[in-house]
C-alpha cells in the first residue's frame, strides 16, 4: 500500500505540472479534428479491393479527392492545430489576464515553422502532420513560456508602444511586437546552433538523422527489430510520431524483407526474412502504436469510467483500421505516466512472441504485402496466407489486454481520486456561496467551478433515473405519534455518492430538466408508498416537494392525471409541498392549476413559510391545508428574539384559517418544548430521525 500511495502521489505531482495539464487540455481540444481526419483516412484507404477499384473510377475519384482534401486539412496539418491549442491552453492555465494569447500563439507558430524547416525549398505539408507533434509540443510550451515572461516584464516597465491617433486595438497589437520578436529570435538562434553542430537542414531533420545513426550498427536481426519497437514506443510517449521519425530505418532495414521473401518463393526456395514492414504492422502495431487495440479492449471490458468508455467507443472504428490518434491523443496516452509501462511493454512482448512463432515455423513467413490499414485477424491471414497468422494476432491481443488491464484499473482509481478532490473543492465553494449562487447560473461561470458544474449537470441528466434515491424523514406530533413522512430527493453519483440536494435541484433547474426530475421523484414515491406505510404506519400522510415553477406547468398536471388513473390519488393521502424556487404568480391559470391538483386528492402545503408578503399571499384563496415553518425560524428560536414572536403569529394565523403547522429542523428537545409552548405540535427533524433510504 505504501508503494502504491507513493506512486499515486508521484503521478499526481506529475499531472499537476502546468506543462502536462496544458498538453492534455490541448489534446482534448483537437479531438474533433482527429475524428474528422480519422474517418476521412478510413474512407480513403479502406482495404477492400472492389472499393479501391471504385475509387479509381471517374465518380469514385471525386470522393477520393474529397477524402484526401479533408485528410490533409486535418491530419495533414495536425501539428499546426496542436501548436495553437497548446499555446492557448498554457496561457489560460497561467491565468494571466494581461498576457496576450494572440501574441503567445503567434510566437509558438513562428517558432514551430522555424524548427520544422519551413524556410527550406522542399518544405511541404507532409512536415506539418503527426510526425511533427513533438515540435508542436516544444514550441507550444517553450515559445509561450518565453513570450509570457518577456511580455510581463515588458509591460511592468511600461514600454508599451503607443501611436498617437491610432485606435486601442492597434496599440495593443504593437505592444506584442517586441516580445514576439525576441521569442522568435531565441528559437531561430537555437535552430541555427543545431544546424551548425549536426550539419543538417533543420532541427527536425537533426532528430531524424540522429535516430537513423543509432540503427546504422549491426544486422537486421532480432535485436535491431527490438530496438526499433522500443524507440518507436518511447518516442510516441513524448509526442514524437515514432513510426514516421524512424521511417528511414524501416525503409532501409525492414521493407526489403518482403521482396527478399517473394524472390525466394518465386525461385522455389523457402523465405528467410522474418522482419518485414508487414511483420510490424500486423503483429506488433495492432490498432496502431503501442498495440493500442489491446488498450481499447481493456477499456471497453474493464473500465468503469464513463468518459473513458465513451472515448473507447468513439475510437473503436478507426482503431479497427490501425488509426489510433484519437486514443493516443484523447485518453491521452502521451505524457501519461500510468500508460508509460504498458504502452512500451505490450509492443515488445508482441514483437518477441511473433518473432519466436515465425522463426520456429509455428507461423509461416510473411510473403504477401498488406496495407497497414487492414484490420486485425484479416491482416495476419493475408500476410502469412495462413490462419496461423490470425491466431498469432489473437494470442498477442489476449496477452496485451492482460498487461493493459491493471493499468486501466489504475487509471480509473486515479480519475476517481482526482474527481473526488475536484468535487470536494467545488462543494466547499458552493456551500460557502450558496446564497449568492442561487441567483446566477453556476454552469455558466467562466472558471473551473463552472466546468465542473457542467459535468455534474450532464451526469445527473444522463443517468437521472439510475441515480434517483428517495429518503423518507418521518414527522411526529408532540405525543410521539408518527403522523407522516416527507420524501426527500437523494441523487447518488457513481463516484461522489449522494450529492447535496440543493445542488441537484439547482443543476436540474439550470439544465432545463427539473420538471422531469420532479415527476420521476413523484413516481418513485408512489411506487415505494406501501414500503413507507409498512415502516411508519398505515395512516400516515406522505409528502413530496415540487418547485413553484413545475407545479403549474401543463405537463405536470397531465402527468398527475395519468398517475391518478393508475393509483387513484384521492385514496393515497398524499401531500404536495410547494417550494419557493420561484415565486408563484397568482393569476387565473396558476390558481386553476392548484385547484386541479387539490381536486385530484392532493393536500397542498406551503414549504418554508414565513411572515413575508409572498408567503401570506398564498393563504388568501383557501387552497393550502398545511404550513411548514421556515427552518431558519426554528433554528433561530434561541438565537434571535423575534423568531418566537414570528412563529407565534404564524400559529395563530393558521389556527384562524384551520391550517396544520409543522416545524422542520427540530433537532433538540429544547426546541420541541419551546415550539409546544407556542402552540406548534407537529415536528420533523434529526431529534426523531434523519431521512432514511429504504
Amino acid at each position: 500500500m505504501g508503494r502504491l500511495s507513493g506512486l499515486d502521489h508521484m503521478i499526481r505531482k506529475i499531472e499537476q505540472l502546468t506543462a502536462i495539464r496544458a498538453i492534455r487540455s490541448a489534446l482534448v481540444n483537437i479531438i474533433p479534428v482527429l475524428i474528422i481526419g480519422a474517418f476521412a483516412l478510413i474512407l480513403q484507404t479502406l482495404p477492400l479491393t472492389a472499393y479501391q477499384d471504385w475509387l479509381l473510377t471517374p465518380v469514385g475519384g471525386i470522393f477520393l479527392q474529397l477524402f484526401g482534401t479533408v485528410y490533409y486539412a486535418t491530419f495533414g496539418v495536425l501539428s499546426v492545430y496542436m501548436t495553437i491549442s497548446i499555446s492557448r491552453s498554457y496561457i489560460r492555465l497561467k491565468v494571466d489576464r494581461d498576457t496576450s494569447v494572440f501574441g503567445a500563439v503567434c510566437s509558438s507558430l513562428l517558432s514551430f515553422f522555424i524548427l520544422s524547416g519551413a524556410y527550406l525549398p522542399g518544405f511541404g505539408v507532409d512536415s506539418l502532420g503527426p510526425k511533427s507533434m513533438f515540435l508542436a509540443i516544444i514550441t507550444g510550451l517553450g515559445a509561450s513560456a518565453i513570450f509570457r515572461r518577456i511580455y510581463i516584464l515588458y509591460r511592468k516597465r511600461k514600454h508599451d508602444i503607443f501611436t498617437m491617433g491610432a485606435d486601442q486595438e492597434f496599440n495593443r497589437s504593437l505592444s506584442v511586437f517586441i516580445p514576439l520578436a525576441l521569442t522568435t529570435t531565441v528559437f531561430a538562434v537555437f535552430n541555427y546552433a543545431i544546424i551548425s553542430i549536426a550539419h543538417v537542414d533543420s532541427f527536425r531533420a537533426g532528430i531524424n538523422s540522429f535516430f537513423n545513426w543509432i540503427f546504422s550498427f549491426g544486422s537486421a536481426g532480432f535485436g535491431k527489430g527490438f530496438l526499433f519497437v522500443l524507440l518507436s514506443s518511447v518516442l510516441w510517449m513524448f509526442g514524437i510520431h515514432g513510426s514516421d521519425t524512424l521511417e528511414g530505418v524501416m525503409e532501409t532495414y525492414f521493407v526489403p524483407g518482403l521482396a527478399t521473401n517473394a524472390q525466394a518463393v518465386a525461385g522455389g526456395n523457402a523465405p528467410t526474412a522474418i522482419l518485414t514492414k508487414e511483420f510490424f504492422d500486423c503483429f506488433v502495431l495492432m490498432g496502431g502504436c503501442g498495440a493500442t487495440i489491446c488498450l481499447l479492449i481493456a477499456i471497453l471490458l474493464f473500465s468503469k469510467n464513463k468518459p473513458r468508455r465513451n472515448l473507447g467507443f468513439a475510437a473503436a472504428f478507426p482503431m479497427l483500421f490501425n488509426i489510433n490518434e484519437m486514443m493516443v491523443f484523447g485518453l491521452p496516452v502521451i505524457f501519461n505516466p500510468i500508460m508509460l509501462i504498458p504502452f512500451i511493454t505490450v509492443p515488445l512482448v508482441c514483437y518477441t512472441f511473433a518473432y519466436i512463432a515465425i522463426s520456429t515455423g509455428i507461423v509461416p513467413m510473411i510473403t504477401s504485402a498488406v496495407a497497414w490499414t487492414t484490420p486485425v485477424i484479416l491482416g495476419g491471414f493475408r500476410a502469412t496466407g495462413s490462419m496461423a497468422g490470425s491466431l498469432l494476432q489473437i494470442f498477442n491481443i489476449i496477452i496485451g489486454v492482460a498487461i493493459y488491464y491493471p493499468f486501466v484499473k489504475m487509471l480509473d482509481r486515479q480519475s476517481e481520486s482526482r474527481l473526488q478532490r475536484e468535487y470536494d473543492t467545488f462543494m466547499e465553494y458552493f456551500r460557502s456561496n450558496e446564497r449568492e449562487l442561487g441567483v446566477i447560473h453556476i454552469t455558466e461561470l467562466g472558471n473551473s467551478f463552472g466546468e465542473f458544474a457542467k459535468e455534474l449537470c450532464a451526469a445527473i441528466k444522463g443517468d437521472m433515473e439510475q441515480g434517483i434515491n428517495i429518503g423518507y424523514q418521518p414527522q411526529y406530533d408532540y405525543d410521539g405519534n408518527c403522523i407522516g413522512a416527507e420524501a426527500l430527493l437523494r441523487w447518488k453519483h457513481p463516484i461522489h455518492g449522494f450529492l447535496y440536494p440543493p445542488l441537484v435541484i439547482k443543476l436540474a433547474e439550470e439544465g432545463g430538466f427539473l420538471p422531469e426530475l420532479e415527476k420521476s421523484v413523484l413516481r418513485h414515491v408512489l411506487e415505494e408508498r406501501n414500503a413507507v406505510l409498512e415502516k411508519y404506519g398505515e395512516g400516515i400522510k406522505l409528502s413530496f416537494n415540487v418547485t413553484g415553477t413545475t407545479v403549474v406547468q401543463p405537463d405536470f398536471l397531465q402527468y398527475c392525471r395519468m398517475l391518478d388513473k393508475q393509483y387513484n390519488l384521492r385514496d393515497m393521502n398524499m401531500c404536495l409541498e410547494v417550494t419557493e424556487q420561484a415565486t408563484l404568480s397568482f393569476d387565473d391559470d396558476t390558481l386553476g392549476s392548484l385547484r386541479m391538483l387539490k381536486d385530484m386528492g392532493f393536500i397542498l402545503a406551503i414549504d418554508d413559510f414565513s411572515m413575508g408578503q409572498t408567503s401570506v399571499h398564498y393563504l388568501k384563496d383557501n387552497l393550502f391545508g398545511m404550513i411548514k415553518l421556515d427552518g431558519s425560524l426554528v433554528q433561530g428560536l434561541f438565537v434571535h428574539s423575534n423568531s418566537r414572536e414570528i412563529i407565534s403569529s404564524i400559529v395563530g394565523l393558521a389556527g384562524t384559517l384551520n391550517l396544520v403547522v409543522l416545524a422542520e429542523y427540530v433537532e433538540t428537545e429544547q426546541q420541541r418544548e419551546a415550539l409546544h409552548e407556542i402552540g406548534c405540535d407537529n415536528y420533523q427533524g434529526y431529534l426523531y430521525s434523519p431521512a432514511v433510504v429504504l
